[in-house]
């Protein structure tokens, strides 16, 4: 077996035993979009899915509803609007 195929069969990083975090971060569901990308394609394509927040998991098109932007021109822009919406900091496990 080469060195490739041995760090294939085990998982870069070891994961706990703690309990689940619900919801997706803000991060991947922004990596599954292209940019420029309108508010509205946005909700019509993830907006059903749940997100991390600090007070726990928030479904992204109530988020996006209050969020004053409708464009979003890069990934950046979209992920800083969303957390200046739900706050940043620790998010709570189940």
């Amino acid at each position: 077996m080469s060195e490739d195929e041995e760090s294939e069969a085990e998982p870069a990083v070891e994961l706990g035993e703690g309990p689940d975090v619900a919801g997706q971060p803000i991060a991947r569901v922004a990596s599954r979009l292209t940019w420029p990308k309108p508010k509205s394609e946005i909700v019509a394509r993830e907006g059903d899915v749940e997100i991390r927040t600090p007070e726990g998991p928030r479904a992204l098109d109530d988020v996006l509803d209050a969020v004053g932007v409708d464009v979003f021109d890069t990934r950046g822009t979209f992920v800083e609007a969303v957390q200046e919406e739900v706050g940043r900091g620790p998010v709570a496990t189940e």
